[in-house]
């Protein structure tokens, strides 16, 4: 009986002691499962984080292009340099893997990474389990990493990221603009900041992917479990009007002039007059877009106003002829007039040429011929006219920051300098679009940059420009009479415009002198306070092509600016194909060519022998790989038909002669760096063995 009961007690205490357990176990599960923290942790986000995981899947930054697939924008692989301080890393003596000799690491770093010896050691002394070794180790490329790698430094890693790149660096950089991501935070997003990058920035970010799984309290991915996948998209591919033979002439222009002669800034800007394409645009200063040495982030293209000077005589001429008041044998008295009271005089200190015709008043670019017109013309005629041609707003070109200029005219004043273009500004985009009406019997074009918009991933079209005509603006005839008036300002004309004739094409044009207003307002009078453009059509016959120039206190000889600009067109005549109207081409010269691309060299030289045509073979191969021009283009009889073969290697041939043009095709078949200073033909180069680099001079 005693051991019977001492049975029944012990499990009467055993029976206690677990019901208490059971109910402790329950308020201790309720108390948890209620709170937000215990023992100081985050519940809620210690469970997320030890099941669910989410990895980001960064886009690739679209690229950009110019019209003929010259890459001007791309995303590369870029590395971090980092370094692991904390010896725990080291299992091996024999093999550390964390930075041992600190002084010697930083001293073989420093000439590499561009960083002092001192700071990467500060960098290195730190108490941390690893550092970034920036902002020299940050957005390194392949070949610097190797060269670390080379050094064989412990505890010395890289970190895998991506930068964007510009590979021809100085090519129209006002226009491509560029990208970047903030220095602080390796993962933020490549994002623009100028230029085409900012403007079209969210089509060429695309969109973040993401991957989300679910992972055990070691981090590592649970089995049998769904993982959520949404791809990312890349950013889409812009291609440009820009046209890579045309912009390297406008630049290569722009080097010589600069070299030689100092202004504040100079810009020239190239168009297809029948489209509104921008093929060109360069200006100085410039800046690389690899170095990002900008000094000025607006674009001269777009963003800077100023007095046009003469070349508004243009406009105010033909606002003259389309309201009926013109009279171009009329003559009237040059020299002086008194406008209330101002006095309007001519560039000639007043003197003038006595009694002569409007039309020889536009030829010499008379100020009192403008003023006398726009006078009889009335101030709301001549405002509406610069108004209906898109002066005083924005064109909508799709590039940042544009300026609409000012042309408000109240006093009769104000309405005899608008005639000549003092007191009001404009933008160099605004006088390209204007210029359009001559080149379409009065219809004018909308200016625009973006050819289309491609989706990378597919290769689909997302965007295709079209002709955007912005109406007619002035008749055929008067706009043939004002063409014939240009002709003339540069054959007949006694202003600078003289300086602009040309041997191989017919150009008409004006010249614009503007003085520069101070911060008082009043016009200064130094020598050379003044802002000089020119604004051309080419061929005059039909014009193709509008070129126009303008430059910011000019020291120079002006000839200098005038023979930039002419070496440009003709370098774009040549190009081109255009020759002047005198010149009948004998259609028996013309050769359409055809696609010579993988047949054998010797057989297919033999057929062409026939046509006259000057063949450069590139390379020892026996087949042909690639040819310029391509099939469906023409040559005239004697001219260079490019062909490259399939060979290991490829020499430089004699280019002595040859034009900017023919070199440019050269080095691009063969894919030779190169660098080209001055104008007109070869006189001399030399190739960089070591650098890859031709190196060309042109007179």
């Amino acid at each position: 009986m005693k051991r019977k009961n001492s049975t029944i007690n012990v499990s009467k205490l055993v029976f206690v002691v677990l019901v208490f357990s059971f109910f402790a176990i329950i308020i201790k599960l309720s108390f948890v499962s209620m709170a937000k923290t215990t023992d100081g942790i985050d519940l809620t986000a210690f469970v997320e984080n030890r099941n669910t995981e989410t990895e980001v899947l960064q886009a690739k930054r679209g690229s950009i292009y110019s019209v003929d697939g010259e890459i001007l924008a791309q995303n590369v692989n870029a590395y971090t340099v980092i370094a692991y301080l904390s010896p725990t890393r080291t299992k091996d003596d024999d093999n550390p893997q964390h930075v041992v000799d600190k002084e010697a690491t930083a001293a073989a770093l420093a000439p590499i990474i561009n960083m002092d010896a001192s700071t990467i050691l500060n960098l290195l002394n730190r108490d941390a389990y690893q550092v970034e070794l920036g902002p020299g180790g940050r957005d390194i490329s392949s070949l610097v990493k190797k060269q670390i790698e080379a050094l064989h430094l412990p505890g010395i890693d890289f970190i895998e990221t991506s930068k964007r790149y510009y590979p021809l660096s100085t090519f129209a950089p006002y226009i491509v603009g560029f990208a970047s991501r903030d220095p602080n935070d390796a993962s933020a997003p490549i994002t623009g900041k100028m230029g085409i990058e900012a403007y079209y920035d969210d089509e060429l970010q695309g969109k973040d992917g993401y991957t989300i799984y679910q992972k055990d309290a070691y981090g590592y991915t649970l089995p049998n479990v769904t993982t959520i996948t949404e791809p990312a998209q890349s950013g889409e591919d812009i291609y440009l009007t820009i046209d890579s033979n045309v912009q390297l002439y406008v630049e290569n222009g722009v080097k010589e002039l600069v070299k030689n002669n100092k202004m504040d800034w100079l810009t020239i800007s190239v168009m297809d007059a029948k489209t509104g394409a921008i093929l060109a645009s360069s200006s100085n200063p410039s800046f690389n877009l690899n170095k990002l040495d900008v000094t000025d982030y607006l674009n001269p293209l777009t963003s800077y106003q100023y007095e046009p000077g003469s070349t508004m005589k243009i406009y105010s001429f033909l606002a003259s002829m389309e309201a009926g008041k013109y009279d171009g044998s009329a003559k009237y008295q040059s020299g002086r007039k008194q406008v209330d009271n101002a006095v309007i005089q001519d560039f000639n200190g007043g003197r003038g040429w006595g009694y002569i015709t409007f039309d020889t008043g536009f030829a010499y670019s008379s100020n009192v011929a403008a003023t006398t017109l726009a006078l009889n013309l009335g101030r709301e005629k001549l405002y509406n006219f610069y108004s209906s041609l898109g002066f005083g707003r924005k064109t909508g070109i799709t590039l940042p920051n544009e300026g609409a200029g000012d042309i408000d005219i109240t006093y009769k004043t104000e309405l005899a300098t608008a005639s000549f273009g003092q007191g009001i500004t404009t933008t160099p985009i605004q006088n390209l679009q204007a210029l359009t009406i001559l080149a379409n019997e009065g219809v004018e074009i909308q200016p625009y940059i973006v050819e289309k918009i491609v989706n990378s991933d597919t290769g689909e079209v997302t965007y295709q420009h079209q002709l955007t005509e912005l109406g007619q603006k002035a008749s055929k005839e008067n706009i043939d009479k004002m063409l014939s008036l240009m002709h003339d300002v540069v054959y007949s004309g006694l202003t600078d415009a003289r300086n602009y004739r040309s041997d191989s094409i017919v150009i008409a044009g004006k010249t614009g002198t503007a003085q520069i207003a101070g911060p008082d307002g009043k016009y200064l009078s130094g020598t050379y306070d003044y802002v000089r453009s020119f604004a051309g059509v080419f061929p005059y016959e039909d014009p193709q092509y509008i070129i126009y120039a303008s430059v910011r206190r000019f020291t120079g000889n002006y000839k200098d600016f005038a023979k930039t600009v002419t070496s440009i067109v003709e370098e774009i005549a040549k190009y081109k194909n255009i020759s002047k109207s005198i010149e009948k081409v004998d259609e028996s010269k013309i050769v359409t060519i055809n696609n010579y691309i993988n047949t054998d060299y010797t057989k297919t030289e033999e057929k062409l022998k026939k046509l006259n045509l000057n063949i450069v073979k590139l390379g020892t191969g026996k087949y042909i790989v690639n040819q310029y021009p391509v099939s469906g283009k023409t040559l005239l009889s004697g001219q260079k038909l490019f062909l490259l073969t399939d060979s290991p290697s490829y020499d430089i041939p004699n280019i002595k002669g040859w034009s900017y043009n023919e070199v440019i095709t050269l080095c691009k078949l063969i894919k030779v760096p190169y660098e080209l200073n001055g104008n007109g033909n070869v006189t001399d180069y030399t190739y960089d063995h070591e650098n890859n680099l031709l190196k060309v001079n042109f007179k």
